[in-house]
């Protein structure tokens, strides 16, 4: 199906990272097959394909506040339920501002983001342990982390920007796993969802200077190079990889992507190929 939508795809050798498209109803979304081999787990990627959306937010715009119409939303938030298989009305959302805060989330929590407000803020990443409740984070170029933990059957969604990849969003969900629901990171199976790839990721050395401050100077060279302009090429997905490798994660447990949201901007929104004119594109996961 990939080819009808003639997207760009980065190489890789492994089939656990080669992200599978579906179409359900006109909404096209994406899952990962490392996740798709557990039973008990429902969980998606949003496309801009879909919904009723219009202009640079069209058509699967699921921001609130990137457009006037909260109809509009609220059936794209509806449609994409529909199509991956949960309620939206138990959905739980982030509240995303660039931390690695995660909230443990219970069903008094449902509905939180889609059709009530929620009482907290600053919220990055969310994990939980109860059926039924899909957790969903948002993206537009920022990297998607979605975790499960068959033994203890736990889950996490995390966003996770440059930011909450220098200060390792992945690790700060696996602690949280391990605290509440007893998680070992041996056992967690990871994916991370379509983002900016390296090759359109431009920084300055201020943010490569809070990676080298992180980060062990002989895996420099696979996070970062410098360019003759001064500026540098970030391979945020790489850095993801590493801080779930340094937590515990399996190398095998691991699936990175092959889609990059500023190489396909007609299929997944980016914030950086719009130049910030653009709706957000959401991850979500679910215990049946």
């Amino acid at each position: 199906m990939s080819d009808r939508f003639k997207l760009i795809r980065k190489p890789n050798n492994d089939p656990m990272n080669h992200i599978t498209v579906h179409e359900c109803g006109g909404v096209v979304y994406l899952t990962f097959p490392i996740l798709e081999q557990l039973p008990g787990i429902v969980h998606g990627f949003s496309t801009r394909l879909g919904g009723v959306s219009q202009g640079d937010v069209g058509t699967m715009n699921l921001s609130f506040s990137r457009e006037s119409s909260r109809q509009n939303v609220e059936e794209n938030y509806r449609r994409l339920a529909k199509a991956i298989g949960y309620e939206p009305e138990r959905l739980v959302c982030s509240r995303q501002t660039h931390t690695t805060n995660v909230r443990v989330v219970t069903e008094e929590d449902c509905g939180i983001g889609f059709c009530r407000s929620g009482d907290y803020d600053n919220i990055d990443g969310l994990v939980t342990n109860v059926p039924g409740i899909p957790l969903m984070t948002f993206y537009a170029d920022c990297v998607p982390l979605l975790l499960a933990d068959p033994v203890h059957r736990a889950i996490g969604c995390a966003h996770s920007g440059w930011r909450g990849t220098a200060a390792n969003m992945g690790k700060a969900a696996l602690e949280v796993m391990k605290r509440e629901y007893g998680t070992e990171a041996k056992d967690v199976i990871t994916a991370i969802g379509p983002s900016i790839c390296q090759d359109c990721y431009e920084v300055s050395e201020d943010v490569i200077d809070q990676f080298r401050e992180v980060y062990h100077r002989k895996i420099w060279p696979d996070l970062f190079y410098e360019k003759q302009n001064g500026k540098f090429q970030l391979n945020l997905w790489e850095a993801c990889r590493q801080n779930f490798l340094m937590a515990g994660v399996l190398p095998e447990h691991i699936s990175l992507p092959d889609l990059c949201t500023c190489c396909n901007p007609k299929f997944l929104f980016s914030h950086r190929a719009s130049r910030g004119n653009r709706g957000n594109l959401a991850a979500v996961v679910m215990l049946r």
